[in-house]
């Protein structure tokens, strides 16, 4: 994770989050992303050049390395690098990665423009103070006209939803409701929510065009305890994944997740 806000929470709590991608909730957002991003990788016959700004305990790097592809990571936390990078080892795809110290805000100096054929800028946006500089960055970075980014940030109206129907907390919903910073229960700290209106503003300053946009965690939040996380898993990713795609539905969902390419480039509908 990458912020120049407080980067000590994520420098000394690698355990912490590595503990929160095994929860069902950790699980379901890694594995609804994946999804979604499987659909628009770049077709090239040759490994993907891939950077993952922000790449926590690397676990959607070490993935992809073991697709074949070849991924730069960078963060601001090094115990969050040595943690991908001791994962990537057990996988046997260590030769595959390249790590890099910094923060997102640096990406311009840390590495060279055009490089990638994809960058996953994954819960990134909500710990930097400008957003829409870092995001214009990404765009630079990417390499032609089938480039892509994967974009995931926190969604305002799941945060409303959540404080009230979750936590029950009246003044943290209207809180949440009405700021564009909340309090993030994981490491503690402020963190940014988008609405899709804000995104979309992001995005076209950065000079990026949408290619597709879904929610992440529309329903999953509220099950009731009758419904198995573990033994139903498999019915709730394909729930998700249906919700998701539906704007109507993916306008409450806790993440909102976009595949995005530089204007101009692509035929799309977006």
């Amino acid at each position: 994770m990458s912020s120049n806000l407080d980067t000590e929470r994520f420098r000394s709590g690698v355990e912490k989050y590595a503990a929160f991608l095994e929860t069902f909730e950790g699980r379901l957002r890694f594995d609804l992303t994946l999804a979604t991003l499987q659909e628009f990788l770049p077709q090239v016959s040759r490994p993907l050049c891939v950077l993952d700004l922000g790449c926590g305990t690397g676990a959607m790097a070490v993935h992809l390395a073991k697709l074949g592809h070849d991924v730069t990571l960078v963060d601001s936390s090094q115990p969050m690098l040595e943690f991908a990078e001791s994962a990537a080892r057990q996988a046997g795809v260590r030769e595959r990665l390249t790590l890099k110290l910094g923060d997102a805000d640096e990406m311009s100096s840390l590495l060279p423009g055009k490089s990638f054929n994809l960058i996953l800028c994954h819960n990134v946006l909500e710990y930097v103070d400008e957003p829409g500089v870092v995001l214009g960055s990404v765009a630079g970075a990417l390499r032609d006209p089938t480039s892509i980014v994967s974009l995931l940030v926190r969604n305002q109206a799941g945060e409303v939803l959540k404080a009230t129907i979750k936590d029950g907390d009246l003044a943290a919903a209207e809180h949440n409701l009405a700021e564009a910073w909340a309090y993030e229960s994981l490491y503690g700290g402020k963190v940014r929510l988008f609405a899709p209106e804000g995104l979309r503003a992001i995005l076209k300053s950065a000079s990026l065009k949408t290619l597709a946009a879904r929610g992440v965690r529309v329903v999953s939040d509220y099950l009731p305890s009758k419904i198995s996380r573990e033994n139903d898993y498999q019915r709730i990713f394909e729930l998700e994944r249906k919700a998701g795609a539906r704007s109507d539905f993916a306008a409450i969902a806790r993440y909102m997740h976009c595949l995005a390419h530089r204007k101009g480039t692509l035929k799309d509908g977006a």
